[in-house]
Order: C-alpha cells, then sequence, then structure tokens
C-alpha cells in the first residue's frame, strides 16, 4: 500500500489586498476523501490550484509525503491528477490526441492501447477520432477526467467535478471516486450538497476568513 499524505499548515491566500482564506489546517492520509466546500468566491478553486502546485500559496504551506520522503513542487504533477473548469482542452485535435499530447508535455510513456482503455472507461472511446470541438460540454469534461487519470496518479483534485455533467456523467464520476486507488488521496471541492457524498470529511471555506478562522 502507498503511503501518501497531504499536510496544510496555516495556509493563507490573498489577492492584493483581499483576503480569501487565513489559517487552513488539515491533513488527508492515503485512503482519505475530503471535500472542500464555501459560497461562490470562498477560495475553493483557489485552494485546489495552490495544492495542484499551478498557484502559490501567500503563507503557510503544504507538502505532499511519500514513503516518509516530501515531494519537491516541481514534482507534483506526478503524482495528481486534476480535473477543473479551468483546464484547457485543444479542439483542433481528437479526444485520443489530447491525451497522447498530454502524456508527452508530462513526459509519461504511455501506449495507444492504455489510452483507449481510459476513453473506454471514459464512455468516448466511439468518439475518439472526432475533434474535441464537436464535443459537447458534458464530453469535454469526461476528457479532463480521462486525461486526469491517465498516469494512475496517488492524488485526485477535482475542482467542481461533476460541472456541465448530465446523469449519466454524474454516474461516472460517482464509480470514478468510489474506484479510485484505496491508497490514493481525493480533494473536491464543490458547493453541490450532492457532492458531499464524495468526502469522508467537509471543510467549509467560509471558516476560515480574518478573526473567524479556526
Amino acid at each position: 500500500m502507498n503511503n501518501i499524505q497531504l499536510i496544510v499548515k496555516n495556509l493563507k491566500k490573498t489577492f492584493n489586498r483581499r483576503l480569501v482564506f487565513d489559517k487552513l489546517s488539515f491533513e488527508v492520509r492515503a485512503g482519505e476523501r475530503l471535500v472542500i466546500t464555501g459560497k461562490n468566491g470562498s477560495g475553493k478553486s483557489t485552494l485546489i490550484k495552490i495544492l495542484a502546485g499551478v498557484m502559490n500559496e501567500s503563507s503557510g504551506s503544504f507538502e505532499y509525503i511519500f514513503d516518509s520522503g516530501k515531494i519537491d513542487r516541481e514534482d507534483i504533477y506526478k503524482i495528481i491528477g486534476l480535473v477543473s473548469p479551468y483546464l484547457v482542452l485543444y479542439d483542433e485535435f481528437s479526444a485520443f490526441e489530447n491525451l497522447k499530447l498530454f502524456a508527452k508535455i508530462r513526459n509519461l510513456k504511455i501506449d495507444d492501447d492504455k489510452i483507449n482503455q481510459i476513453l473506454e472507461k471514459a464512455g468516448l472511446f466511439n468518439r475518439r477520432n472526432d475533434l474535441v470541438r464537436t464535443y459537447s460540454s458534458g464530453m469535454k469534461q469526461r476528457v479532463k477526467y480521462a486525461s486526469a487519470i491517465l498516469h494512475d496518479p496517488l492524488v485526485l483534485l477535482l475542482d467542481e467535478p461533476t460541472s456541465n455533467l448530465d446523469i449519466e456523467g454524474k454516474d461516472f464520476v460517482d464509480e470514478l471516486v468510489q474506484n479510485f486507488r484505496k491508497d490514493g488521496i481525493v480533494v473536491v471541492a464543490t458547493n453541490e450538497t450532492q457532492d458531499f457524498k464524495y468526502g469522508q470529511r467537509i471543510i467549509n471555506l467560509d471558516d476560515y476568513k480574518n478573526n473567524q478562522s479556526k
């Protein structure tokens, strides 16, 4: 079993003089699922970006520990799978070509059969060679999920996981989270109460503002 941990200590984020959240501390261990919630603008997406290593915190710290060793900031991308509305797909490429490109960008050696298996799991195999610009918003969301699990990550970071998905798509997310590696970590950012089922614990970022911080 993998021994992955996420440790967040006194995390603070500000934009100019606006406080997003402050004194945020929590730990997530292997096999645990955490839901981050809060009102619109509370900083859910900002926190996911920080945990993904694509945005810097203002103060405090976070770290991923694997087998008693800290994972360097520049290597975080190797262990996480990220699904977020702000992720960009290449509309002029097919779903297959998008995944092939993402693998190349991450310097991953993934063969075509593995890509096809993931597209099958995402329900996109029959449309794998169609240009992404012809996809519905829900299908594009599925491509993002396929990209997130392409490298069998230890950590899954989901920002608004059921956004733009129909019932079938939401069922796919349910299955994905439920079947995600039992020794991995899942962090879900959402204000949809229907998504709270994905976590064993819930942190409300509205509780981490100014002197109300916990």
